[in-house]
């Protein structure tokens, strides 16, 4: 697995991931009084986690994307 995720792409996936993780619990929005919309935000919250963990997009390596620095 080569890593295809940069440095500025790792940061912003791990603090949007935590936003997406909190925010139903922390915030009084009305879209998250759906349960539905709650489990796809955390969903999607440990997945922006993961992805920035591990430095790799399986979309990015569909699509051809790379945002990290050739070595």
């Amino acid at each position: 697995m080569t890593s295809n995720i940069g440095t500025f792409d790792r940061i912003f996936r791990l603090v949007v991931g935590i936003v997406l993780i909190a925010a139903p619990f922390v915030t009084q929005m009305a879209l998250f009084q759906s349960t539905v919309a709650t489990v796809i935000a955390v969903v999607a919250g440990i997945v922006m986690l993961a992805t920035s963990a591990t430095r790799f997009c399986p979309l990015y390596r569909v699509l051809g994307l790379r945002t990290c620095k050739t070595v």
